[in-house]
């Protein structure tokens, strides 16, 4: 088996084996572990759009807000019905949370097939000011639909996000995003980020590769909604607005643009930062604002830009 696989296989298999002593931790410290996790999830998915292609796309929220009420939709109006009155067993649980997830992330891919359709020709400002529209339209329609809970936001989804969840999908998203970046095909996104110009002079068709970058982009930052949702078991739109997707655009340059490993490590420091600036509540955001300052003015190229080889086949 290579090796990329059975690293998945592993990682996997270790959240599972975590999730067993999930008791045994404190609750603030799994609410921050998983808070990192789905920050990791949206953090390298957002990365493969903006690192690797070369696009810069401020709506990641937005796709994280489809896959946040859709799957929330899918347990909570679908659930009763597929499970029974009896609740049905951990393994119907966990079927219908699959099932939830992958609806979640699709609808997001498919919204974000719907924007890149028309907006991947354009570039730089111009394409983050469609980005960020897009982010505000999707925010403002859930925070109108009364089905999906209105202003108020949404309640009631089952508790279903765990560790193993959570960690298996950060493993599923680093290893998909590797793969698609490491192999042949992801020759095309780096000549797009390079060069879109160059690139389509010897043939290469560079809005695929964004349109391609930017649907697989949506379907992570949906799933990562989705665990989110099914984790804090209560939405708001407000909690999906522009400054969600620049905290995560922070992550990713902070990380090093196209650096996964990097993307990582920014992801789990931008998280546990602001917990760690607690103690001084009242001047937390502002201490926050001010080290976030002084690393891009200090590494403008990225905190993190050393490797440790492919992540992908």
């Amino acid at each position: 088996m290579p090796r990329p696989h059975l690293a998945l296989l592993l990682a996997i298999a270790a959240s599972i084996a975590v999730t067993s002593f999930a008791g045994d931790i404190d609750a603030y410290l799994l609410d921050v572990a998983m808070g990192i996790g789905i920050n990791i999830i949206l953090a390298v998915s957002l990365n493969l759009v903006n690192g690797h292609t070369g696009q810069f796309s401020l709506g990641h929220a937005g796709f994280m807000a489809v896959g946040a009420y859709l799957s929330s939709a899918v347990t909570i109006y679908l659930g009763p019905s597929f499970l029974g009155l009896d609740g049905g067993t951990i393994w119907t649980q966990g079927g219908l949370f699959a099932a939830a997830l992958f609806a979640g992330g699709t609808c997001a891919a498919f919204a974000g097939l719907l924007i890149g359709l028309p907006s991947l020709r354009l570039k730089g400002d111009y394409l983050a000011l469609v980005t960020l529209g897009f982010g505000e339209i999707i925010r403002v329609i859930f925070q109108n639909v009364e089905f999906l809970g209105g202003a108020l936001g949404l309640i009631g989804m089952p508790a279903y996000t765990t560790f193993a969840w959570t960690y298996g999908c950060v493993a599923l998203t680093i290893f998909v995003v590797g793969c698609l970046v490491n192999c042949t095909y992801g020759c095309g996104f780096r000549a797009t980020h390079d060069d879109d110009i160059a690139a389509e002079a010897i043939g290469l068709d560079t809005v695929r590769y964004k349109i391609v970058a930017f649907v697989t982009g949506a379907f992570f930052a949906g799933i990562a909604g989705g665990l989110f949702a099914h984790f804090k078991l209560a939405i708001d739109p407000r909690g999906f607005d522009f400054t969600r997707s620049i905290e995560i655009v922070v992550m990713v340059i902070l990380g090093g643009m196209g650096n996964t490993v990097g993307v990582i490590l920014a992801a789990v420091l931008l998280t546990i930062l602001p917990e760690a600036l607690r103690p001084v509540a009242e001047y937390r955001m502002i201490i926050y604002s001010l080290l976030l300052i002084v690393l891009m003015l200090v590494r403008p190229q990225g905190l993190f830009t050393f490797r440790f080889g492919k992540i992908g086949p």
